[in-house]
């Protein structure tokens, strides 16, 4: 079971910024102190759920309340797990008593198909949640109005490809996520609480949506090349460099997130990698990145220890996008007819 140590933290892990006595988080960059003691907690509290062990685990969670400020959003997310276990335990009944497969026998052959049905339900409210459909729709709508529909509904659909990347990966690994909202002229996002979750892990689900994305665009130009079509090519390189400047490692980007699992010579690595894919497609937004991994050389957010694995996926998926934006460049090569976006 995890404890909370006796030492006493004076200074932010972080920024290095003076702490007041029983400071949560630091005022300068708003980190949490007590990180490795609340991933601890998440870790036992999961494995207690895992085991059905709903009490327990609501024991945990209510302990690492007191290490949250209590207007943050890790602990409403704590708070709204509180109140699931809670029902959670008072609905859990003996496995092993007949009440419990007296249904199963009234229902005789039609039993596995309630039972698959019961267990898709949180799956399909989740689908049809008024929020993400009404954000979906609002979404291609203003598209399909400035660039008609083929290439409106297209390009709503390599979003939605790129933020079900990140949905995909969060809900394989057991965490809670909200379905994609849509911000028309904006793009869109995917709420989850990455308490408890390492680093490494923060940067692979970051990953996944420009992966999906790249996927997205890679379908697009297989289509392309099949009818000849330059909506399919003109959403092919959209896409691609769309996803490009989701890796620009600021503000609240895809590579931002990533970047945090990476030290100072892996992110050498990747400004390196982005200056050699910029020479080679003659793309200005890897020059984007470059600068991007350049002011990241001087933050204070570099682990401890290098994460080889997580600096192959970053360059490997900005490869891949290189590729495909060398393949439809936006001013013609060799005589080639340039890629441009229609408009209505």
């Amino acid at each position: 079971m995890a404890t909370l140590g006796e030492s006493v933290t004076r200074s932010c892990p972080q920024c290095g910024h003076d702490l007041n006595l029983g400071a949560l988080a630091c005022p300068e960059c708003h980190s949490l102190i007590h990180t490795a003691e609340l991933s601890a907690f998440a870790q036992e509290a999961r494995a207690l759920e895992e085991r059905r062990d709903f009490a327990q685990a609501r024991e945990i969670w209510q302990r690492s309340l007191a290490l949250l400020p209590p207007d943050s959003k890790q602990a409403d997310w704590i708070r709204d797990r509180l109140r699931v276990l809670e029902s959670q335990a008072n609905l859990a009944a003996p496995a092993d008593t007949p009440r419990n497969y007296s249904w199963a026998r009234r229902l005789g052959p039609l039993a596995p198909v309630v039972v698959l049905l019961a267990k898709s339900k949180g799956l399909l409210l989740a689908i049809f949640k008024l929020k993400f459909l009404f954000s979906f729709f609002s979404f291609i709508g203003l598209y399909v109005m400035m660039f008609g529909w083929r290439y409106g509904a297209g390009f709503a659909a390599s979003i939605l490809i790129h933020e079900m990347g990140h949905f995909i990966d969060i809900k394989r690994r057991g965490l809670p996520a909200e379905m994609p909202v849509f911000l028309p002229g904006f793009g869109a996002y995917v709420r989850w609480n990455a308490l408890g979750v390492t680093k490494r892990q923060i940067a692979e689900i970051s990953l996944a949506g420009p992966l999906a994305g790249w996927m997205a665009a890679v379908g697009c130009y297989w289509i392309f090349l099949q009818t000849h079509d330059p909506v399919w090519a003109a959403l092919a390189r959209t896409g691609a460099w769309l996803n490009v400047l989701n890796l620009i490692p600021v503000w609240t980007l895809d590579g931002s997130q990533a970047m945090r699992a990476l030290g100072m010579v892996e992110r050498l690595g990747v400004m390196a990698v982005a200056l050699a894919l910029w020479s080679y497609t003659g793309e200005w937004v890897f020059f984007f990145v470059v600068l991007g991994v350049g002011w990241r050389l001087y933050t204070k957010d570099k682990p401890e220890q290098d994460d080889w694995r997580t600096w192959i996926y970053f360059v490997a998926v900005l490869a891949l996008l290189g590729v495909m934006l060398h393949a439809l460049p936006a001013v013609p090569r060799n005589g080639a007819s340039p890629i441009v976006m229609p408009m209505r």
